[in-house]
């Protein structure tokens, strides 16, 4: 009898690890929440029947998630667009509250933090230009507290000039990485459409743009970086896309995860990203809170897990860009009304109640769809909260909703472009 109740209890152990790595085997390197080596590192504690190890290495891992610090400086001369930019990196109109301010002349010699509205953890640091201050580029790397910082971002509306070199060199001396952004080539474009309608070429207008960019740093003896060109107006144009992607090819995989999440959603690609993203962070939250349960849940839906879940399902909205603030703001931008809006999209409606099904028949309905499509996630000796497989459902609900308001968007866009 005892040599069968450890056979099944190393069978369970078995099942746990394969269960496990299995998951994050669908996932790209690039797109994984956590490193490989604590996948290695947990799945052999597993293998071991280490469970209390395993349980607190993946509680550790989901804090460092949540809880890790991203810090973004961004400087230009003014009237470069830096503060829009800054506005557009948090994903907050000009005249919202805690907007960076559009057009005022700089005075001041201090750097200023903007919290991310909806990850607190992301901060974006405005830094005065070079050029508006009397510094050497090492010294004004040291006042504005370089060390501090991530990566830097460097932004004209014309041509870089030689402080914003020089203030890239010493960067690069210093270990970090820097990008230069030039902003406002929506005017630009719409310039020379203006004054040249027949010879017009929007490709060969971006490119004198790109190579004026490259002469001045051929000019100041440096290797020619990345220049990316963009709109504060239209992100999904032009580089910013390419911008946010080279960013995250080279941040830490936590820092990685939180500026995704913090990414307006400007293309589907970048709403699968965090759709995956959210996924994994569930996947690993089930996990860790279930792992040393070896008995399955009898009960559905407790008050505690409703409430839970309507937290979550409002983090999620909020970070797809698809929270009732966000819908507002739209409905009131397009001359429609928010329930109008709403109409177009489900998750705004889960926690409604109605005549025809109250929210926990609503749930279960939910879980039987979710399990119909899906199937049951884990293996049989692996037992889940009925509440971890509804926030997976959730995700994939506010996931719809978000491509549905981005074809939206865009086909509003190309209203007002033609």
């Amino acid at each position: 009898m005892g040599q069968l109740f450890s056979s099944s209890k190393d069978e369970r152990h078995r099942d746990l690890a394969s269960t496990f790595t299995e998951y994050f085997k669908k996932f790209k390197t690039g797109n994984k929440i956590i490193p490989q080596e604590t996948i290695d590192s947990i799945e052999l504690s597993l293998t071991k029947g280490n469970i209390q190890g395993a349980n607190s290495s993946i509680t550790d891992a989901v804090k460092e998630i949540d809880s890790t610090p991203l810090n973004v400086a961004v400087t230009g001369e003014s009237g470069a667009g830096k503060s829009a930019f800054i506005n557009a990196l948090r994903g907050v109109g000009h005249e919202d509250k805690d907007a960076a301010e559009i057009g005022v002349i700089e005075t001041t010699m201090e750097r200023h933090p903007y919290k991310h509205p909806n990850i607190p953890n992301v901060v974006i640091w405005d830094l005065p230009g070079i050029g508006t201050t009397n510094f050497p580029p090492k010294d004004y790397l040291e006042k504005m507290k370089f060390h501090e910082y991530d990566f830097f971002i460097i932004v004209s509306a014309t041509r870089f000039k030689k402080n914003d070199i020089d203030l890239a060199k010493a960067i690069r001396i210093m270990k970090k990485d820097f990008y230069f952004v030039r902003t406002k080539v929506d005017s630009d474009l719409n310039n020379e459409k203006e004054f040249k309608p027949r010879t017009f070429n929007r490709e060969n207008v971006l490119q004198q743009i790109r190579l004026k960019c490259v002469k001045t740093f051929q000019e100041n003896n440096i290797d020619e970086p990345p220049i990316f060109l963009i709109s504060n107006r239209n992100l999904s144009d032009y580089d910013f896309p390419i911008l946010m992607d080279k960013v995250m090819s080279v941040l830490p995989v936590h820092k990685r995860h939180v500026f995704m999440l913090s990414l307006p959603n400007i293309t589907g690609a970048a709403i699968e990203r965090k759709q995956q993203s959210l996924k994994q962070r569930i996947w690993l939250e089930a996990f860790a809170t279930d792992l040393l349960s070896i008995i399955p849940s009898l009960t559905l839906f407790m008050g505690s897990d409703v409430e839970n879940l309507e937290k979550s399902l409002n983090f999620y909205r909020t970070v797809f860009g698809v929270d009732d603030a966000s819908l507002q703001s739209l409905a009131k931008d397009w001359g429609m009304s928010v329930d109008q809006l709403k109409a177009k999209m489900k998750s705004p409606n889960v926690f409604e109640t109605t005549k025809k099904e109250t929210v926990q028949e609503r749930l279960s309905r939910y879980y039987e769809e979710f399990c119909l499509a899906n199937g049951h996630l884990f293996n049989k000796n692996v037992y889940v909260k009925e509440l971890y497989y509804l926030k997976l459902y959730f995700v994939d609900m506010v996931t719809d909703d978000a491509n549905a308001l981005l074809k939206e968007i865009c086909s509003r866009n190309n209203l007002i472009s033609d």
